[in-house]
């Protein structure tokens, strides 16, 4: 499968205007400012795909990227600390809890997790939902260029003891920034986008 090619697509507000025309798509979840459009950039090498930016919840649409015709990598809202309004933050849970609980192309979840504080209350949320629905997972580290080689390769250890009891839950390393793990997020990401 070749990301290069990815493109924008469009933006929903809401479960309805998810495009119609998706066979397969791979969601991004994670908390406000997890890296979540960084990787989307990254693993598609191209640094303005995706909007990136150092102001928590810059994202509060679901954003679809089109990798093949019907094929989508997906963008949701980062749950957490971002500076809204509330009500606005409620209306984003709501529209991302419908995607999540609805949307029948959806066929695997890349949860974001920073390395320094991993598997915080949303996340462990997450990884349960997934679990519920039976939708496979992959943790991604991210900012593991953050810490030193052996703080890293510990915390993934921790992480993976905590979550291996789950059936269709990984875990890897993940730096955007040196681009580590960027090739096995690549074909885990096409073996469910071409599976399904």
């Amino acid at each position: 499968m070749d990301f290069i090619q990815t493109q924008f697509a469009t933006s929903a507000s809401t479960l309805s205007e998810c495009p119609a025309d998706s066979s397969a798509e791979v969601a991004f979840a994670g908390r406000s400012n997890a890296g979540k459009s960084s990787a989307i950039n990254c693993l598609c090498s191209q640094p303005s795909l995706a909007r990136t930016s150092k102001t928590p919840g810059r994202t509060q649409l679901i954003n679809f990227f089109s990798i093949e015709p019907a094929k989508y990598l997906v963008d949701l809202p980062g749950y957490g600390f971002a500076k809204v309004p509330l009500k606005v933050k409620q209306k984003w849970q709501n529209e991302l809890e419908k995607y999540l609980s609805a949307r029948k192309p959806l066929v695997g979840l890349i949860l974001l997790t920073d390395i320094r504080h991993p598997l915080k209350e949303h996340d462990l949320v997450m990884v349960d939902w997934a679990v519920q629905s039976r939708l496979p997972l992959h943790l991604l580290l991210t900012k593991c260029d953050k810490l030193k080689k052996g703080a890293a390769k510990n915390t993934l250890l921790k992480v993976r003891e905590r979550t291996e009891i789950f059936p269709k839950v990984s875990a890897q390393l993940f730096s955007s920034l040196k681009s580590t793990g960027v090739k096995e997020t690549k074909e885990l990401i096409s073996t469910w986008l071409t599976s399904a």
